[in-house]
């Protein structure tokens, strides 16, 4: 079972979901860097680039987004096989520059990446997606049988039917909480999916380019369609104003959550309960312990993450490789709740430590995709590679926790190190050297931090003096409280 705590204050809202006591997920909603995902826009193609088979399209947010030629609805195109033997439709004929288009973001920038959109609208109910573009009926695939839903499928199109001459009645697919919904609660879904898509496409006619049309749930309301289910025993909130509000809500289009609703009156604050600011200072961590003494080093890099799993003072086992063994298991197991933790996306490669039998890697892999299982992000993993690495990833939609919370550090510049005091010291002697080519200063006068100053006048003493009467020229030091000891500035006098 898992509770689900929510912290909400005007500026920021957070969101725990915890399972036998330790964090498994961790979300965050700023009011001024609120997401745009499920967003609908009408934008202005800026630029059909035919050569990436894309283009980029003004939405009226800081960077232009990106629309590839396969996020584009084509009307009456039959569906794509999936081997991909059909040929898209290139994109220079599907959209052209200054062209006005209704498009939905489905990935946040990330970086320096903008939006990524797609004209392929959807929008999400209590149990349905509504796709008014498409005709047919989808089913999620962790319902049940197939027989079940064969059945659901069968209501659905009964439900979804519009008279005849009353146009297109589009598209539906069945959450997975859908599974149990009678007639009349689809019905509803259905009324209210059709009614808001009706009031989108009416202001889409009328509304001129980078014009928001729909926006989608905010974090407090996606808890209850998105990450409430059948498991979770309790949904806490700290504030008497948003629990109204949300159980309001609850009441209209998620009534089955609306029990486990509670307002949370104690005086501790409620990320208190768990620990749970404690566990988002370990998730920006580059260490992860485990608790047998093994630990993981994450590095985040812009084109992919990296995980290594150590020993570290492990040596519970009899022999070597079971240690070896058991440390990866525990690996895995850190390794899932600390994706979902951080929110990584892309690219992941993973280092289990070397392990001489097959069978041990078969059981690692295994444990790792069992514990993956429970991630509600699409996830794909391949086996061990030659160099005994995995690699998998993980589809990004939204700023990793790290990036959401930290900036590159202004004295390394996010480079993770900083030059010595010593490298500094000759770099300084040799920008003295080439200032001396080229200008006849009476003095040259170096501004350096305290701990670069003190060692040309120590250890560096001797290379200082002997440049001084090489070029002629005394040599003046002065500390200066950079923010970076890399920092320094030569003066000429």
């Amino acid at each position: 079972m898992q509770d689900i705590l929510i912290n909400w204050a005007p500026q920021e809202t957070r969101v725990a979901i915890v399972e036998n006591g330790a964090v498994q997920e961790l979300h965050l909603e700023r009011a001024l860097e609120r997401g745009h995902v499920g967003n609908i826009y009408t934008g202005r193609v800026a630029r059909v680039l035919p050569g990436m088979q894309s283009a980029f399209v003004d939405i009226g947010l800081e960077r232009a987004a990106f629309l590839h030629v396969a996020d584009v609805h084509v009307a009456g195109a039959p569906p794509r096989s999936d081997n991909g033997n059909t040929p898209p439709t290139p994109i220079e004929r599907l959209v052209f520059e200054g062209q006005a288009l209704m498009v939905q973001v489905i990935k946040d920038a990330i970086g320096t990446k903008g939006a990524r959109l797609s004209t392929q609208i959807s929008i999400a109910g209590r149990l349905l997606v509504f796709l008014p573009q498409d005709d047919h009926i989808g089913i999620s695939q962790k319902i049940g049988s197939h027989e079940l839903r064969e059945q659901l499928r069968t209501r659905m199109n009964r439900l979804a039917a519009l008279p005849e001459g009353a146009g297109a009645p589009g598209g539906f697919i069945l959450r997975t909480n859908a599974e149990e919904a009678t007639d009349e609660e689809l019905a509803d879904d259905i009324a209210y999916l059709r009614k808001t898509w009706g009031a989108v496409r009416e202001r889409g006619f009328s509304s001129p380019p980078g014009t928001l049309l729909h926006q989608d749930l905010s974090l407090v309301e996606r808890v209850l369609r998105d990450l409430a289910h059948e498991n979770t025993a309790a949904i806490r909130i700290d504030s008497k104003m948003q629990y109204d509000l949300l159980k309001a809500f609850g009441e209209v289009y998620t009534p089955t959550s609306v029990a486990r609703l509670e307002h949370y009156k104690g005086e501790r604050p409620i990320f208190d309960l768990f620990n749970i600011d404690a566990e988002v200072a370990k998730a920006l961590a580059r260490r992860v312990d485990l608790k047998s003494g093994g630990y993981l080093i994450i590095d985040q890099t812009e084109a992919l993450t990296t995980i290594d799993v150590n020993t570290g003072g492990f040596v519970g086992a009899r022999n070597f490789d079971d240690t070896i063994f058991k440390t990866n298991l525990e690996a895995a197991q850190a390794i899932a709740r600390q994706l979902r933790l951080r929110n990584l996306g892309g690219i992941i490669i993973i280092d289990f430590i070397d392990m001489s039998r097959e069978e041990h890697q078969n059981a690692v892999l295994a444990e790792l995709r069992k514990q993956l299982a429970r991630d509600r992000t699409k996830i794909t993993v391949s086996g061990f590679t030659q160099l005994g690495l995995v690699e998998m990833t993980r589809k990004r939609t939204r700023e990793s926790l790290a990036h959401m919370l930290c900036e590159p550090c202004p004295t390394c510049e996010g480079k993770g190190q900083i030059k010595t005091a010593r490298s500094v010291c000759y770099d300084i002697l040799r920008e003295i050297l080439r200032e001396a080519r080229q200008f006849n200063p009476k003095e040259f006068r170096v501004l350096a931090s305290a701990s670069v100053v003190e060692m040309l006048l120590d250890e560096e003493s001797q290379h200082l003096a002997g440049l001084s009467d090489f070029i002629g020229k005394p040599i003046s030091l002065k500390a200066e409280p950079f923010a970076s000891p890399e920092q320094y500035d030569i003066v000429l006098m």
